[in-house]
């Protein structure tokens, strides 16, 4: 019951921020949901036995959402400082694994969240897709999986998955996608609308995946408590967070930018 509360005050708000939200206030609920990621991840990198990534990390990753424009050598910098602050290490052998994870944060809860920004940019309805196709995959992975799972995804990080959920997620990502392009923006190509759906799903299912293997690794069950029945917002997020940025990728170069 907590579960399907969340998701009830959640997917509602999300619409509101991504569709019909100021600027202003859209780039402060971004911030602030990386930021919180961002500390689940730091917490899940303390448990590696890693230092986690700091102040700095927060700084940089605030300043990749905010810039004006993406920039590739903004993420050389960040590399190049972690590798500076990393000069701190007692340990010599713990200098390249914070140097790593101090990068790795800030791209994957800042960096993929900035996607959103860039999506929204050029039109809200990408990156409500982005956002939101996952979960109409996530929905069809569970009722299908419960139903006829019997070949295992990945036992070893998430042994409650099965291929046929899996595929039985894309497929429902694709149905969505063909509907919500029809309804929003017709002008999307339908085989593109498909293609684009397809992607993200995959890349979802990744990241849920990878969520997955650092919770494991670090022996917990999720990387937060913050929003009851779905843990942290790294455990609702994890898929969105890899699906974003292959979307904003086909957008963006793909022929038509709507």
């Amino acid at each position: 019951m907590k579960r399907v509360i969340t998701a009830l005050i959640l997917i509602p708000l999300f619409v509101y921020l991504i569709a019909f939200a100021p600027q202003w206030l859209f780039l402060i609920a971004v911030s602030t949901v990386a930021a919180l990621c961002f500390r689940e991840y730091s917490a899940l990198v303390s448990l590696h036995n890693i230092a986690p990534p700091g102040m700095f990390g927060y700084a940089a990753g605030f300043a990749l959402i905010l810039l004006p424009q993406r920039d590739a050598a903004f993420l050389i910098l960040i590399a190049i400082l972690g590798m500076a602050l990393s000069l701190r290490s007692r340990d010599l052998s713990d200098a390249l694994p914070y140097a790593a994870a101090l990068l790795l944060g800030v791209v994957y809860t800042f960096g993929t969240l900035r996607c959103a920004v860039d999506l929204r940019a050029i039109n809200v309805y990408w990156a409500l897709f982005g956002l939101s196709l996952n979960w109409v995959g996530d929905i069809a992975a569970f009722y299908v999986g419960r139903a006829i799972g019997r070949h295992k995804l990945a036992p070893r990080i998430s042994p409650a998955k099965s291929w046929e959920g899996a595929i039985a997620s894309v497929a429902g990502s694709m149905i969505y996608g063909a509907i919500y392009f029809s309804k929003l923006m017709p002008d999307v190509p339908l085989a593109e609308a498909i293609l684009i759906a397809a992607a993200g799903n995959v890349a979802g299912q990744i990241g849920d995946l990878s969520e997955s293997m650092l919770k494991r690794g670090a022996g917990v069950k999720d990387s937060g408590n913050l929003l009851p029945g779905h843990g942290g917002w790294l455990d609702r997020l994890d898929s969105g967070l890899f699906a974003l940025p292959v979307v904003y990728f086909l957008v963006s170069n793909l022929r038509f930018k709507l």
